[in-house]
């Protein structure tokens, strides 16, 4: 029987490093994937990568950047009806950006850590309803990914496939894609 497949999500915001540790070790994650586009923190220097890099290992957790997962994205070259269910240009743009060969490359290397280590990604936004995160995370569970998002002070949220945001819209191979669709 396979081991359920499951990748955790978390956002730093402003909480202290112990607040931040706390669900990170109750779940036993071992491998911190930074998915933020700029990873440095102007009001909370200690999430910036090179003081991550040196402060987490010291809890027994890697530290490791994904550049090709981070957020604030341009506007790409897609039809815009493919996302037009997105009225947040920033998450249209994310969206858009998912359908590139660089964003599949970055994923790739999550899933491939993911598969022998327990992995949550980072971003610096607590809610993942307010994130890319919550794009990343629908583009895994439409491949079969398990995706808990982890909130400081809560219980995991389960992520369900749509929940927030646009509607999605998943092909064959697992691509998903948030047309403007008539309600049901």
């Amino acid at each position: 029987m396979n081991e359920p497949r499951t990748i955790w999500t978390i956002g730093h915001w402003t909480c202290p490093i112990p607040d931040f540790l706390e669900p990170l070790d109750e779940h036993g994650v071992e491998v911190i994937v930074d998915v933020r586009a700029h990873p440095g923190s102007r009001r909370n220097p200690q999430f910036g990568s090179d003081a991550l890099a040196e402060w987490l290992p010291e809890d027994g957790i890697e530290y490791r950047r994904i550049p090709e997962l981070g957020g604030r994205r341009r506007r790409q070259d897609v039809d815009p009806a493919v996302n037009a269910a997105w009225q947040n240009q920033s998450f249209k743009n994310y969206a858009d950006y998912t359908l590139t060969e660089e964003f599949r490359s970055g994923l790739d290397e999550l899933t491939s850590i993911a598969r022998s280590h327990r992995v949550a990604i980072m971003c610096g936004e607590p809610m993942p309803w307010r994130c890319h995160r919550l794009i990343i995370a629908n583009t895994l569970v439409a491949q079969g990914w398990t995706v808990e998002h982890l909130v400081t002070g809560g219980a995991p949220r389960t992520h369900v496939l749509g929940q927030w945001g646009a509607k999605p819209s998943v092909d064959a191979d697992g691509r998903v894609t948030y047309p403007d669709l008539p309600a049901d």
